[in-house]
């Protein structure tokens, strides 16, 4: 997937930074224009309207499960073990994107919300192809939720993510929840 055009990327990214940090009423035009380095001119040349700008963050989003979905197949320890390792972590573009529509979902966007319904579909869809059971399925993917809320805590706290120690032992127990009924 090639990268969108600078200005529109750095767009997204403030945008995406206002809503993680200081929530939706801060993330203003104005605000993310200023946040992104850009005009607001530049700004609504990409996003002429601040429903422009939601939709192109859920549109983003959309881009990047769609790697990272190709990367859980492709990954040589499999789907499983990837989903464990990435959600262990609140560090990358991925997570703050994430959480950005996230913010939106908890609003009034159900465009947001739709977007985080098709990034679950999609790594449930990833992970069906070689854990056989929908239950099982589900359980993994709700563990990864849990471990990457537990990472952007410990983040925004100033803790240390996960030892490496504790991450391999919970792709381990991932891994046989996945073989249970198999």
């Amino acid at each position: 997937m090639p990268p969108p055009p600078a200005a529109r990327a750095k767009v997204l990214h403030a945008f995406a930074e206002i809503l993680v940090s200081q929530g939706e009423r801060a993330a203003t035009l104005d605000a993310v224009a200023e946040r992104a380095g850009v005009s607001k001119g530049g700004l609504l040349y990409h996003f002429p309207t601040k429903e422009a700008l939601v939709e192109g963050i859920a549109a983003y989003l959309g881009e990047l499960v769609a790697a990272d979905t190709e990367q859980m197949r492709a990954d040589p320890e499999g789907p499983v073990a990837y989903l464990v390792r990435t959600s262990a972590h609140a560090d990358s573009e991925f997570e703050l994107i994430y959480g950005a529509v996230a913010t939106l979902a908890r609003g009034s966007h159900a465009g947001a919300a739709e977007a985080l319904v098709r990034a679950q579909a999609s790594w449930k869809e990833t992970l069906a192809e070689g854990v056989p059971h929908p239950t099982l399925v589900r359980a993994l993917v709700h563990m990864a939720d849990g471990l990457a809320a537990d990472a952007e805590v410990r983040r925004a706290a100033g803790h240390p993510p996960l030892a490496a120690s504790e991450v391999e032992d919970l792709v381990t127990l991932a891994q046989e929840i996945a073989d249970l009924r198999s």
